[in-house]
């Protein structure tokens, strides 16, 4: 009778241990199940989400919601990759001002981004270009007059920038822009240092919004207080990429002609 009532304990405890283990088991996988995004940063400081389905780990960049200022100029540029919409900004006056009449007055239709190079910007704004044979070398043309340069502690080169093109240092000291060309930036991955020297070397501050915005869209601060930045792209920046990926010639000229169209939405 004590033999019988000994293995019916054993029996008892070993069934304890097994309901234990299969709890343990469950509850250890229904955790790692319910935690499906994680949020990272890379080294380049660029902030991604992991989002994990069943054994696909797929990595994407944070999506960003830009929103105009409701007293900004609004234009639209449109290529055969789709529309880009953008404001223009108020403090940026003579450039603004410059932009919009030459874009009521059907300037810039038809033209081409003439220049583009991956992972930096694409240019237009050449007349030149309207009319242009297969490798002809452009970025020669625009109007005679020139936009004294407007330097702003609130725009920078950040990824999707609307800037003014303008000759070199050694021919134009001043930094006068361009009577009508002028480049949006694609940029590449920018790191904190970057902004660091930026800010020694030309007496700035970098807001916080800012530095999240060149860390997690990108962009060219090597031409921050060198060159005016007048607007900037709010949606469409994907098709910055479109455009600055394709293939160029030798001067940085697109095999296939990208043309534009430029409409005032709001001024």
């Amino acid at each position: 009778m004590k033999k019988n009532n000994t293995i019916f304990c054993i029996i008892i405890v070993l069934i304890f241990f097994s309901i234990t283990a299969c709890v343990t088991t469950s509850t250890t996988t229904n955790s790692s199940n319910s935690d499906t995004n994680s949020t990272y940063y890379n080294n380049n400081g660029r902030q991604t989400i992991v989002r994990k389905a069943g054994n696909v780990v797929e990595v994407e960049p944070t999506k960003i919601i830009l929103e105009p200022d409701p007293y900004s100029a609004l234009v639209e540029i449109e290529t055969k990759f789709g529309i880009m919409k953008i404001e223009l900004f108020f403090d940026a006056q003579k450039h603004r001002e410059n932009f919009l009449k030459l874009s009521n007055q059907g300037y810039y239709d038809s033209l081409m981004f003439h220049r583009v190079i991956k992972n930096f910007m694409a240019q237009s704004g050449d007349p030149n270009s309207r009319n242009a044979q297969k490798g002809q070398r452009l970025g020669g043309g625009g109007p005679p007059h020139k936009i004294d340069s407007e330097f702003g502690q609130n725009y920078f080169h950040i990824k999707g920038a609307l800037a003014a093109a303008r000759q070199p240092d050694e021919m134009n000291p001043d930094k006068k822009s361009s009577g009508s060309q002028f480049y949006i930036v694609q940029g590449s991955s920018v790191s904190p240092i970057q902004l660091d020297k930026n800010e020694r070397n030309h007496d700035i501050v970098y807001t916080e919004e800012q530095r999240q915005l060149y860390y997690k869209l990108g962009g060219s601060p090597q031409l921050d207080m060198e060159y005016t930045v007048f607007g900037r792209v709010y949606e469409g920046l994907e098709l910055i990429d479109s455009i600055c990926y394709k293939t160029t010639d030798a001067y940085a000229r697109p095999i296939d002609d990208i043309r534009l169209k430029v409409r005032v939405v709001r001024d």
